[in-house]
């Protein structure tokens, strides 16, 4: 049966690679990290494979112990910043965010990225078109930020959606009680992310729009 984006009435946005293309800046970043920190830079020949990897597998390849990754973390978040005027929004990004909020949906993000970088990379119109911005989660915290957006929202997490790029985004959905939307242009391969069961699919930015979506194999 088709389900539809435009049914829900709060949709949650993961940030890095579902509304921004911030992948060439993040292996940068990461190898700076690397270097400062001491762990295995960015594993480039292995890019592939690790695209079906979660984050604590990529961490353990990488040699990044669990209690240096907030300090990481913060530091990647400065390095983007420094790379800000190199990142945009996905093609498509903007359209579908004015179209979705016309419909009166309203729009939330929870990402491990900061509120700056956010709003910089969104811009100020495009900010604008969300209630709910919720920043700088650590690697394996976003479940209490979304659980803040449903409650701060009034929304309940039937009538919600949280569209993401990860497998991390997959497991925070299930664990808050709210479907999980699985993109297509995203870090994880769409295979992968498709075995977290996704009530929904999108292999084109548009498709957030136009509001279907393949339904689940099975």
């Amino acid at each position: 049966m088709m389900e539809y984006v435009l049914d829900r009435q709060l949709v949650i946005f993961d940030f890095d690679g579902t509304l921004a293309d911030t992948f060439p800046s993040f292996a940068n970043a990461f190898d700076e990290a690397a270097d400062k920190y001491g762990f295995k830079r960015l594993d480039r020949e292995r890019q592939h494979a690790l695209r079906g990897y979660d984050a604590r597998r990529i961490m353990a390849h990488h040699g990044i112990p669990l209690w240096k990754a907030p300090a990481i973390a913060g530091f990647m978040r400065r390095a983007l910043g420094r790379d800000i005027a190199g990142i945009r929004l996905f093609d498509g990004v903007e359209p579908v965010l004015r179209g979705l909020a016309a419909r009166g949906v309203t729009l939330a993000i929870v990402t491990s990225n900061s509120h700056d970088n956010v709003l910089r990379i969104l811009g100020a119109e495009n900010a604008a078109l969300f209630s709910h911005v919720e920043c700088g989660a650590s690697l394996f915290g976003k479940l209490p930020k979304v659980r803040k957006v449903l409650t701060d929202s009034g929304v309940a997490a039937a009538r919600a959606i949280l569209i993401g790029d990860e497998i991390r985004d997959a497991k925070v959905s299930a664990e808050a009680g709210v479907d999980f939307g699985a993109v297509a242009w995203g870090f994880n391969h769409l295979e992968t992310l498709m075995a977290e069961a996704p009530r929904m699919v999108f292999r084109h930015v548009g498709e957030l729009l136009s509001g279907t979506a393949p339904p689940r194999p099975g």
